[in-house]
């Protein structure tokens, strides 16, 4: 009359899968307002400053903030109405374009700041520059965090299906 726990499948998720699965939500999020984030700081610059004016560094500026959109839109879209299949692998390669975009920002105004980038050159940390070093900085983490959680939470999801499958047969 005992139950052996090891062999008693749940076809729910357990809570530590459930609790990922929001961490995972939730870093997703995140993670698309910090790219929405470093989109409009750098619109900002380009006609509020007049980066717009700047040969190739304007064009960067507004270039970067048309990608955040891009990626910022397809992080929250409903992929799942769309390409139901592909949805996750979709979302994945969007969050693996924001950190990108994150990272080569951060990268490009550490040039600009030491040897130049484009014959440009960045003094100082102004607001705008600190905003963006931050949103940066949250985008890669949080995008990071997003695709740790949620490649775990869907493989344990899988296994518990499988699982779960075998041992109802």
């Amino acid at each position: 009359m005992s139950a052996n726990p090891t062999t008693t499948a749940s076809a729910t998720p357990s809570f530590t899968t459930r609790h990922r699965s929001t961490i995972a939500r939730a870093a997703l999020y995140l993670g698309a307002l910090s790219v929405l984030a470093t989109g409009v700081v750098h619109i900002q610059q380009y006609y509020d400053q007049d980066y717009s004016t700047i040969p190739t560094i304007g064009t960067l500026f507004f270039l970067n903030f048309v990608a955040a959109v891009v990626i910022a839109v397809g992080l929250i879209a409903p992929l799942g109405r769309v390409a139901p299949r592909y949805a996750d692998a979709i979302r994945s390669v969007f969050a693996i374009g924001g950190i990108a975009l994150g990272v080569l920002s951060l990268v490009a105004l550490f040039v600009s700041e030491g040897s130049g980038l484009f014959g440009f050159v960045e003094n100082g940390y102004r607001t705008a520059i600190v905003l963006a070093m931050v949103a940066e900085i949250a985008a890669t983490l949080f995008l990071i965090v997003f695709l740790v959680a949620s490649g775990v939470a869907q493989t344990t999801i899988r296994k518990e299906r499988r699982h779960a499958r075998s041992s109802s047969r």
